[in-house]
């Protein structure tokens, strides 16, 4: 029996990309600084967005999508911080895609907006190929993941601008070495930075801000 196989996900992510451009034409447009948060179920993602708005708030213009299957959890986290917050429910997808963050981004005031933080789904398999349109693509793992969970997960780090090793202060209770961590993100993309961070380190904090406003003055 003869089968014919059509490459469905080819022309999905065709499409996505359209849509993913179009985003990042309109955000360009509006003069908004979009970053797109990935990173597995704890962690820290939503932490560290918390931290960037309480340290930038006074001096910019903040908005968050946040994405998750039950988006309204995170989404309310953020509201509590004064910021303007869009919920997108994914559903059953483990991913965001360009088409939800376009009818996010529907809801939002964009000429208001200087710092958009899109909250990617706890994953580090599904957003790999899903652009959204943002300007800079973020992973975060914690340490508590273990370390060797860079390495089983290459191609969110390849695809990523920045990485985060988080959480780096309990290191020594999971036995987790961030040291590895980190130089097997730069073994993947020597070019990549890679941030370790704990919410208890405000120097560690500070750098993760540091870097968010190295774009906004460019």
């Amino acid at each position: 029996m003869l089968m014919h196989v059509v490459n469905v996900n080819k022309d999905v992510l065709k499409a996505n990309n359209e849509i993913a451009h179009s985003n990042r034409k309109l955000l360009i447009r509006n003069r908004v600084f979009a970053m797109n948060i990935m990173g597995a179920i704890g962690s820290g993602k939503t932490t560290l967005i918390e931290e960037a708005i309480n340290a930038l708030r006074d001096r910019y213009r903040i908005a968050v999508i946040a994405g998750d299957v039950v988006a309204e959890m995170d989404a309310s986290r953020f509201e509590k911080l004064g910021v303007k917050t869009v919920a997108a429910n994914t559903g059953r997808e483990c991913h965001l895609d360009a088409k939800l963050v376009e009818r996010s981004l529907e809801d939002l005031d964009l000429k208001n907006i200087d710092i958009l933080f899109i909250e990617n789904v706890g994953n580090l398999i599904c957003p790999v190929d899903y652009k959204l349109g943002e300007r800079v693509r973020v992973v975060v793992v914690s340490v508590s993941e273990g370390d060797d969970t860079v390495l089983k997960h290459p191609m969110i780090f390849k695809t990523s601008d920045i990485a985060i090793v988080n959480k780096v202060d309990i290191s020594e209770a999971v036995d987790a070495d961030p040291s590895k961590m980190k130089a097997d993100i730069k073994q993947l993309k020597p070019s990549i930075p890679v941030l370790l961070t704990s919410k208890n380190d405000s120097v560690s904090i500070d750098r993760w801000i540091e870097y968010i406003e190295s774009y906004l003055e460019e």
